[in-house]
Protein backbone atom coordinates (compact mmCIF):
# COMPACT_ATOMS: atom_id res chain seq x y z
CA UNK A 1 0.00 0.00 0.00
CA UNK A 2 3.05 2.29 0.43
CA UNK A 3 3.43 1.67 -3.72
CA UNK A 4 0.46 3.87 -4.25
CA UNK A 5 -1.62 6.87 -2.00
CA UNK A 6 -5.01 5.99 -4.14
CA UNK A 7 -5.03 1.98 -2.82
CA UNK A 8 -3.67 3.55 0.34
CA UNK A 9 -7.42 5.91 1.01
CA UNK A 10 -8.55 2.61 -0.40
CA UNK A 11 -5.59 4.40 2.25
CA UNK A 12 -8.60 3.74 4.07
CA UNK A 13 -10.40 2.40 1.26
CA UNK A 14 -8.68 -1.13 0.33
CA UNK A 15 -10.91 -2.57 3.57
CA UNK A 16 -13.95 -0.99 2.61
CA UNK A 17 -13.96 -2.23 -0.94
CA UNK A 18 -14.33 -5.44 0.56
CA UNK A 19 -17.26 -4.35 2.98
CA UNK A 20 -19.07 -2.58 -0.34
CA UNK A 21 -18.97 -4.23 -3.74
CA UNK A 22 -10.99 3.91 0.02
CA UNK A 23 -9.54 -0.29 3.38
CA UNK A 24 -5.97 8.08 -0.32
CA UNK A 25 -13.89 14.45 5.20
CA UNK A 26 -19.45 15.04 6.28
CA UNK A 27 -19.16 18.21 7.49
CA UNK A 28 -21.50 18.47 10.67
CA UNK A 29 -24.48 16.85 7.67
CA UNK A 30 -16.76 12.73 6.29
CA UNK A 31 -0.35 0.71 -5.08
CA UNK A 32 1.30 -5.04 -16.05
CA UNK A 33 3.78 -6.71 -15.20
CA UNK A 34 5.74 -9.11 -17.90
CA UNK A 35 6.88 -12.42 -17.35
CA UNK A 36 10.13 -12.66 -14.64
CA UNK A 37 13.41 -12.63 -15.77
CA UNK A 38 15.64 -15.26 -14.25
CA UNK A 39 19.08 -13.40 -14.72
CA UNK A 40 20.44 -16.20 -13.32
CA UNK A 41 19.42 -18.65 -16.00
CA UNK A 42 22.26 -21.32 -17.37
CA UNK A 43 20.65 -20.98 -21.08
CA UNK A 44 23.09 -19.55 -23.12
CA UNK A 45 21.34 -18.01 -26.66
CA UNK A 46 22.83 -17.33 -29.99
CA UNK A 47 23.39 -14.54 -31.50
CA UNK A 48 20.36 -14.67 -33.69
CA UNK A 49 18.33 -15.25 -30.97
CA UNK A 50 19.60 -12.77 -28.86
CA UNK A 51 18.80 -10.02 -31.36
CA UNK A 52 15.41 -11.59 -32.04
CA UNK A 53 14.88 -11.36 -28.19
CA UNK A 54 16.49 -7.75 -27.90
CA UNK A 55 14.02 -6.58 -30.78
CA UNK A 56 10.98 -8.06 -29.42
CA UNK A 57 12.01 -6.63 -26.04
CA UNK A 58 11.97 -3.17 -27.01
CA UNK A 59 8.74 -3.65 -28.84
CA UNK A 60 7.23 -4.28 -25.24
CA UNK A 61 8.72 -1.77 -23.23
CA UNK A 62 6.94 0.66 -21.16
CA UNK A 63 8.38 4.01 -20.41
CA UNK A 64 6.57 4.99 -17.31
CA UNK A 65 6.16 8.72 -17.70
CA UNK A 66 8.34 10.92 -15.81
CA UNK A 67 9.88 8.26 -14.00
CA UNK A 68 13.31 10.03 -14.11
CA UNK A 69 11.99 13.27 -13.83
CA UNK A 70 10.30 11.99 -10.39
CA UNK A 71 13.31 10.91 -9.20
CA UNK A 72 15.21 13.61 -9.60
CA UNK A 73 12.70 15.90 -8.09
CA UNK A 74 11.00 14.13 -5.53
CA UNK A 75 8.60 17.09 -4.83
CA UNK A 76 7.62 17.93 -8.54
CA UNK A 77 4.34 16.59 -8.12
CA UNK A 78 3.73 18.57 -5.04
CA UNK A 79 5.01 21.89 -6.79
CA UNK A 80 2.24 21.08 -9.53
CA UNK A 81 -0.44 21.42 -6.47
CA UNK A 82 0.90 23.73 -4.25
CA UNK A 83 3.38 27.00 -4.72
CA UNK A 84 6.59 26.26 -3.48
CA UNK A 85 7.37 28.21 -0.54
CA UNK A 86 4.04 28.54 0.69
CA UNK A 87 2.73 26.67 4.04
CA UNK A 88 0.42 24.09 2.29
CA UNK A 89 4.12 23.35 -0.18
CA UNK A 90 6.27 22.92 3.14
CA UNK A 91 3.56 20.64 4.72
CA UNK A 92 3.32 18.05 1.78
CA UNK A 93 7.14 18.30 1.58
CA UNK A 94 7.42 17.54 5.50
CA UNK A 95 4.92 14.46 4.30
CA UNK A 96 7.15 13.38 1.45
CA UNK A 97 10.22 13.53 3.36
CA UNK A 98 8.16 10.85 5.51
CA UNK A 99 6.31 8.95 2.96
CA UNK A 100 8.21 8.28 0.01
CA UNK A 101 5.53 7.07 -1.91
CA UNK A 102 3.39 9.99 -1.18
CA UNK A 103 1.93 11.44 -4.08
CA UNK A 104 -0.97 14.65 -3.73
CA UNK A 105 -3.22 13.67 -6.53
CA UNK A 106 -3.57 9.96 -5.85
CA UNK A 107 -4.43 10.58 -2.26
CA UNK A 108 -6.87 13.11 -3.33
CA UNK A 109 -8.33 10.62 -5.76
CA UNK A 110 -8.44 8.01 -3.16
CA UNK A 111 -9.98 11.35 -0.43
CA UNK A 112 -12.98 11.98 -2.53
CA UNK A 113 -13.74 7.81 -3.07
CA UNK A 114 -13.54 7.66 0.95
CA UNK A 115 -15.83 10.50 1.07
CA UNK A 116 -18.54 9.64 -0.66
CA UNK A 117 -18.55 6.05 1.22
CA UNK A 118 -18.56 8.29 4.71
CA UNK A 119 -21.41 10.26 3.17
CA UNK A 120 -23.85 7.81 2.53
CA UNK A 121 -22.58 5.08 4.51
CA UNK A 122 -23.45 8.05 7.71
CA UNK A 123 -26.95 8.15 5.45
CA UNK A 124 -27.34 4.65 5.24
CA UNK A 125 -25.92 4.16 8.89
CA UNK A 126 -23.08 1.51 7.75
CA UNK A 127 -21.77 1.70 11.11
CA UNK A 128 -19.15 -1.00 10.19
CA UNK A 129 -18.06 0.88 7.06
CA UNK A 130 -17.79 3.74 8.72
CA UNK A 131 -15.60 2.59 12.17
CA UNK A 132 -12.94 1.13 9.11
CA UNK A 133 -12.82 5.01 8.00
CA UNK A 134 -12.97 7.04 10.88
CA UNK A 135 -10.81 8.04 13.84
CA UNK A 136 -12.30 6.53 17.10
CA UNK A 137 -13.33 10.05 17.92
CA UNK A 138 -15.20 11.09 14.70
CA UNK A 139 -16.52 7.36 14.81
CA UNK A 140 -18.19 8.04 18.47
CA UNK A 141 -19.42 11.24 16.93
CA UNK A 142 -21.27 9.49 13.99
CA UNK A 143 -22.46 7.04 16.15
CA UNK A 144 -23.91 9.21 18.70
CA UNK A 145 -25.86 10.97 16.00
CA UNK A 146 -27.05 7.78 14.47
CA UNK A 147 -28.06 6.41 17.96
CA UNK A 148 -30.32 9.63 18.18
CA UNK A 149 -31.81 9.27 14.65
CA UNK A 150 -32.50 5.62 15.54
CA UNK A 151 -33.80 6.34 18.89
CA UNK A 152 -36.38 9.30 16.88
CA UNK A 153 -37.53 6.73 14.75
CA UNK A 154 -36.05 8.50 11.66
CA UNK A 155 -34.44 7.30 8.72
CA UNK A 156 -32.33 9.37 5.65
CA UNK A 157 -33.02 9.02 2.07
CA UNK A 158 -29.73 9.95 0.90
CA UNK A 159 -28.45 10.18 -3.16
CA UNK A 160 -25.00 11.56 -4.48
CA UNK A 161 -25.10 13.22 -7.28
CA UNK A 162 -21.09 14.39 -7.42
CA UNK A 163 -18.30 15.94 -6.42
CA UNK A 164 -18.20 19.39 -8.21
CA UNK A 165 -14.67 20.67 -6.91
CA UNK A 166 -11.91 18.89 -4.51
CA UNK A 167 -8.91 20.19 -3.27
CA UNK A 168 -6.07 20.03 -0.52
CA UNK A 169 -6.07 23.05 1.23
CA UNK A 170 -3.76 21.93 4.13
CA UNK A 171 -1.18 19.37 5.52
CA UNK A 172 1.61 19.05 7.99
CA UNK A 173 3.82 16.58 10.23
CA UNK A 174 2.40 16.86 13.68
CA UNK A 175 5.38 14.69 15.55
CA UNK A 176 4.42 11.05 14.01
CA UNK A 177 0.96 11.97 12.73
CA UNK A 178 0.44 13.01 8.56
CA UNK A 179 -2.52 15.53 8.61
CA UNK A 180 -3.68 16.34 5.02
CA UNK A 181 -7.21 18.29 4.84
CA UNK A 182 -9.42 18.82 1.72
CA UNK A 183 -12.07 20.81 0.97
CA UNK A 184 -14.86 19.36 -0.99
CA UNK A 185 -18.11 20.73 -3.13
CA UNK A 186 -20.95 18.12 -3.92
CA UNK A 187 -24.14 17.85 -5.19
CA UNK A 188 -26.35 15.37 -2.67
CA UNK A 189 -30.04 14.84 -2.34
CA UNK A 190 -31.13 14.24 1.33
CA UNK A 191 -34.26 14.39 3.07
CA UNK A 192 -34.62 12.80 6.61
CA UNK A 193 -38.10 11.09 7.71
CA UNK A 194 -39.53 10.22 10.69
CA UNK A 195 -40.82 6.69 11.63
CA UNK A 196 -44.86 8.24 10.08
CA UNK A 197 -42.85 9.06 6.53
CA UNK A 198 -43.22 12.39 6.94
CA UNK A 199 -39.92 14.53 5.55
CA UNK A 200 -38.94 16.54 8.90
CA UNK A 201 -35.44 18.00 7.11
CA UNK A 202 -34.10 18.43 3.66
CA UNK A 203 -36.28 17.74 0.30
CA UNK A 204 -36.21 14.59 -1.35
CA UNK A 205 -36.32 16.08 -4.76
CA UNK A 206 -33.62 19.09 -4.49
CA UNK A 207 -30.32 18.62 -5.15
CA UNK A 208 -28.04 20.72 -2.66
CA UNK A 209 -24.82 21.64 -2.44
CA UNK A 210 -22.54 20.43 0.00
CA UNK A 211 -19.34 22.38 1.55
CA UNK A 212 -17.36 20.14 3.52
CA UNK A 213 -13.63 21.08 4.74
CA UNK A 214 -12.17 17.22 5.89
CA UNK A 215 -8.82 16.03 7.46
CA UNK A 216 -7.56 12.88 6.98
CA UNK A 217 -4.40 12.02 9.29
CA UNK A 218 -2.18 8.44 9.05
CA UNK A 219 0.66 7.33 11.69
CA UNK A 220 3.70 7.01 9.40
CA UNK A 221 5.34 4.96 12.03
CA UNK A 222 2.58 2.22 11.91
CA UNK A 223 2.70 -0.54 8.93
CA UNK A 224 -1.26 0.04 8.62
CA UNK A 225 -1.08 2.04 5.60
CA UNK A 226 -4.93 3.46 5.95
CA UNK A 227 -5.46 7.23 6.91
CA UNK A 228 -8.87 8.14 8.90
CA UNK A 229 -11.06 10.83 8.84
CA UNK A 230 -10.07 12.73 12.12
CA UNK A 231 -11.80 16.08 11.75
CA UNK A 232 -14.90 17.39 10.21
CA UNK A 233 -16.23 20.61 9.31
CA UNK A 234 -18.71 22.13 7.22
CA UNK A 235 -19.33 25.73 5.24
CA UNK A 236 -22.25 27.31 5.02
Amino acid sequence: MEGSNLVTLIFVVAAVFVFLQLRSVLGKRTGNERRPVDPYSAKRESPADTSADESAESDNVITLPGRGEAKADPYREIDRVAKPGTDLNSGLRAIKDRMPDFDPASFLSGAKMAYEMIVMSFADADRKTLKNLLSTEVYDGFASALDDREAKGETVQSSFIGIDKSDIIAAEMRDTDALVTIRVVSQLISATRDKDGNVVDGDPEAVVEVKDVWTFSRDTRSRDPNWRLVATESED
